[in-house]
């Protein structure tokens, strides 16, 4: 299968983001939204120098005879699952159509696609110009070509693709990555470290590693039998409630949801939140150049 044509469904943005890395790359590209509005807006946010390599529309008709459907609507089981019972019939037998959610079951989401054998996850992560993960995420029924062909997409847009082979919650990154916050915020709570020193353990020594090195080749770099023995006594001892995390629930209950409110775990009062996110951003194509440049 060649992808050369494809549609984004949703303008926010992700679909804006995902719009512009496809046309910077030459694919020939629809962005869709049911509101003229958002479309204007995201006219806005993708970069000068590609913003009239985009086409935008409100038409229905964007759906059909192209390669590649990437959904991008809002993140509610309800929604999509009305989106693709509306607009899934209208796409060509043969185009491949992959949902953006970040977590909504792919299996549950398949049902409502007609033909869900093309159907698959094709989860990118915030902010998508600057982080090179996408996992591809399987239905029960995917073709292994489906699945194939959007893996080979992703390298041709300079993305670092992962196939999950079966749907779980969360896939893979985020299991991962709420099993770590887990057992931070259980550390932070019981007084073990301050919620400053688990971001330093994180960010300048189990994050530095893991940015070239993943968890299981960590594990051959020090030894499999030293890892073992670690297991032995520290597994038990370990976090492993099934419960939103109680620091967490006390900061949502608050109402400090983090950068978006100005508080979260740490304060971004006055122009922290703006200079916070350009730092981040900042270290984030650093590390890129570095690693993949």
């Amino acid at each position: 299968m060649e992808i050369r044509k494809i549609t984004i469904a949703g303008a926010g943005t992700m679909g804006y983001s995902m719009a512009e890395i496809f046309a910077r790359k030459g694919y020939d590209v629809i962005l869709w939204n049911h509101r003229s509005a958002t479309l204007e807006r995201a006219k806005t946010k993708i970069a000068p120098d590609m913003v009239n390599h985009i086409s935008y529309t409100t038409d229905p008709a964007a759906f059909r005879g192209r390669d590649l459907i990437v959904e991008n609507i809002v993140e509610d089981l309800a929604v999509k699952s009305d989106f693709y019972q509306t607009y899934s019939p209208l796409a060509d037998e043969q185009t491949i159509i992959a949902t953006n959610t970040s977590g909504l079951s792919i299996n549950t989401l398949a049902k409502s696609v007609k033909g869900p054998e093309r159907f698959l996850g094709m989860h990118w992560f915030n902010p998508p110009t600057l982080i090179p993960l996408i996992e591809i995420i399987k239905n029960d029924h995917t073709q292994d070509e489906v699945a194939k062909t959007i893996y080979d997409l992703a390298l041709s847009i300079g993305k670092k693709p992962a196939i999950v082979e079966k749907d779980a919650p969360g896939f893979a990154a985020n299991r991962i990555q709420l099993a770590v916050m887990r057992e931070a915020l259980s550390m932070v709570k019981k007084g073990i470290i301050s919620k400053e020193g688990v971001d330093a353990v994180m960010k300048y020594g189990l994050g530095f590693r893991w940015a070239c090195l993943g968890p299981l080749e960590t594990a051959d770099f020090g030894g499999l039998d030293v890892f073992a023995h670690i297991s032995e006594y520290l597994m038990p001892d370990l976090e492993d409630s099934h419960e939103v995390p109680s620091l967490l629930a006390e900061k949502v209950k608050e109402g400090h949801l983090g950068v978006k409110t100005g508080e979260g775990f740490y304060r971004y009062d006055g122009d922290k939140a703006a200079r916070a996110t350009r730092e981040r951003d900042r270290k984030l194509k650093a590390l890129y150049d570095a690693l993949y440049k």
